[in-house]
């Protein structure tokens, strides 16, 4: 790639020095592809690893000032500032490009109060918190919750590092079938990369690299979050809920005369919940899945008319209509063969379009996927038994799976 007018020999010696003074951030300042843009005001980031770049900027800044601006921009990828702003936003239901720069402010906040030091300046302009007299040494959700945008932050109007910084992409994005993009286990192997030379060299690293490079060995997984994502994943999916209609017929019927072509119409999806009420079940598991019920309710819109709830232990029991969750009787208490409850949910009609499973995943499963979408949520066991030749029944390749309390499978 060509870049033109932008002065890539002091755009590289600038990435050199902060390389030099930040050594255990290297793999993941290489990583970054430069793409030149006169679109953005400075240097920006999306979240497949583009830097997208100024050349007037990089005219009009110091090489250490450009060093600076190296390691904030790859610091928001690095810290998933985009995904955690997705997820607070969903959790907040926040929207509006007003609430991404306020997401783009809180996690500046959190990068710029311990990344800089006598060896690498901080860049004229860099935002801290006690610009708004907030502490130093918290994370972006912590910030959000301390400040809204008003006559206070109109000094920030400016700020703009990317969707890698906030999760709305730009105009300017190449998007994630553009050229040089990172694909996700390629992003994952760099945080782990950078991750594993934070913690295997002792040295002068910030409080909050140290806190970072814990979290990516022993990441903290929103597991509802990830739970509602693969529901809603499951049921926004191509033939879900699709059918043919004559009520409006097909567009196509106009080069056809005589012909009435029906149109494909999307139809709410249905969703049918199975309960795993065996007796490896605990009373206290059974009460979570009321709560992921209502959770699920929430990734169909709210539709309660939509989810019909299943329990089964060695026999399914009877289908009920979801009005409020916590009035759903769940019958069992004996073996586990969830089978039966698939094929119960699978007669039933209409028909589901998406399965959840809520199970501790003792069961067998059956042989054959089955013609709709399915979601497990997995209530976690511990990884031993009092059997050594026994073998765990995991949930089949099918099936997404999210470990409730713990992450997806």
């Amino acid at each position: 790639m060509t870049l033109g007018d932008l002065d890539e020999e002091k755009l590289f010696a600038a990435r050199l020095h902060a390389v030099r003074s930040r050594p255990y951030l290297a793999t993941a300042l290489f990583a970054l592809h430069v793409v030149e843009s006169r679109h953005v005001p400075t240097m920006a980031v999306d979240r497949h690893w583009r830097c997208y770049v100024s050349p007037a900027f990089v005219d009009r800044t110091s090489l250490e000032d450009l060093a600076g601006v190296w390691v904030h921009e790859v610091s928001h990828l690095l810290r998933d500032h985009h995904g955690r702003s997705d997820r607070f936003a969903v959790e907040h239901e926040l929207s509006g490009r007003g609430e991404r720069l306020r997401m783009n402010i809180a996690a500046d906040f959190e990068i710029n109060d311990d990344i800089y030091d006598e060896d690498l300046a901080r860049p004229e302009g860099a935002v801290v918190p006690g610009m708004l007299s907030l502490h130093e040494g918290e994370l972006l959700e912590d910030y959000l919750r301390q400040f809204r945008l008003g006559p206070y932050t109109d000094q920030f109007a400016w700020l703009d590092c990317g969707s890698g910084a906030d999760g709305l992409e730009r105009g300017w994005d190449l998007g994630a079938d553009g050229a040089h993009g990172l694909t996700e286990e390629e992003r994952d192997a760099v945080r782990f990369r950078v991750a594993q030379g934070i913690t295997a060299a002792p040295g002068s690293v910030p409080q909050g690299w140290k806190r970072w490079a814990e979290e990516a060995f022993h990441p903290p997984q929103p597991w509802r979050e990830l739970l509602g994502a693969a529901i809603r994943t499951a049921v926004s999916g191509p033939g879900v809920g699709e059918d043919y209609t004559y009520g409006r017929p097909s567009r196509r019927s106009a080069g056809l005369p005589g012909v009435v072509l029906p149109s494909l119409r999307r139809k709410p999806p249905r969703v049918r919940v199975i309960v795993d009420t065996s007796g490896s079940v605990s009373d206290s598991e059974l009460g979570s899945a009321l709560v992921e019920i209502a959770a699920i309710v929430r990734a169909v819109g709210g539709r309660r008319d939509l989810v019909s709830v299943l329990s089964c232990d060695a026999a399914a029991h009877v289908t009920h209509s979801l009005c409020h969750a916590e009035g759903i009787p769940l019958v069992g208490g004996g073996g586990t063969d969830l089978r039966a409850g698939f094929a119960t949910a699978l007669r039933t009609s209409p028909r589901p379009d998406v399965v959840v499973v809520l199970t501790d995943g003792q069961t067998p499963w059956p042989e054959a996927q089955p013609a709709c979408r399915t979601v497990v949520g997995l209530f976690p066991r511990p990884p031993w038994t009092h059997e050594d030749d026994y073998q765990a029944n995991r949930p089949p390749s099918w099936a997404r799976v999210v470990t409730i309390g713990g992450g997806t499978g």
